[in-house]
């Protein structure tokens, strides 16, 4: 393996906290998200003479990591599963505050999406890609980009029924809360 120049290097340093966010999104699982991202460097190091240099790095580091994470779950679908959610739900600790019950929700929800829609909209909302790019990452069309973006945002609307931009945040409770403090 060839040692990339300093800024490459720095570069790819960069891209950890993203491609970490984006494996945690992914598997839902913090450790298995951190081997996918070290899995994704090492593809990425031991690949970097075929990365064109003046192209967009984290689009190239996503696509590896994407596709690594299909081949691996190509690979577990033969794996038993938590079907009904029991065991993981004995493992999870239950939260202290409605940010983190918020959390929870939004990310069970997020979880139902079908998978190209919650890349899509990982890609786009969470990780700041150009619908063009994160088209580019998913191998398909803009079109089909934007309109996976639209659906899983419609779906999650739904399943969180949120109407209007006060029903994120800080609940009635805690607003009730802070009110009595401040005024």
């Amino acid at each position: 393996m060839t040692q990339p120049e300093p800024a490459l290097r720095d570069a790819l340093l960069a891209a950890v906290p993203s491609l970490r966010a984006f494996a945690i999104s992914l598997t839902g699982q913090v450790d298995r998200a951190d081997d996918l991202v070290q899995d994704t460097l090492l593809r990425a190091l031991s690949n970097i003479d075929r990365f064109e240099r003046g192209t967009n790095l984290n689009a190239w580091l996503f696509t590896i990591l994407r596709n690594l994470f299909h081949s691996e779950y190509r690979k577990r679908r033969r794996e038993v599963e938590d079907a009904d959610g029991s065991y993981a739900a004995r493992l999870n600790a239950q939260p202290e505050q409605g940010a983190r019950l918020d959390f929870e929700d939004f990310r069970e929800a997020l979880s139902t999406l079908p998978a190209d829609q919650r890349e899509a909209l990982l890609l786009v909302g969470a990780s700041g890609f150009s619908y063009e790019e994160a088209a580019n990452i998913c191998g398909c069309a803009v079109g089909t980009i934007k309109s996976r973006v639209n659906r899983a945002r419609s779906r999650l609307t739904q399943i969180l029924a949120v109407e209007d931009g006060s029903d994120l945040g800080v609940d009635n409770v805690t607003r009730a809360a802070l009110q009595a403090v401040n005024g």
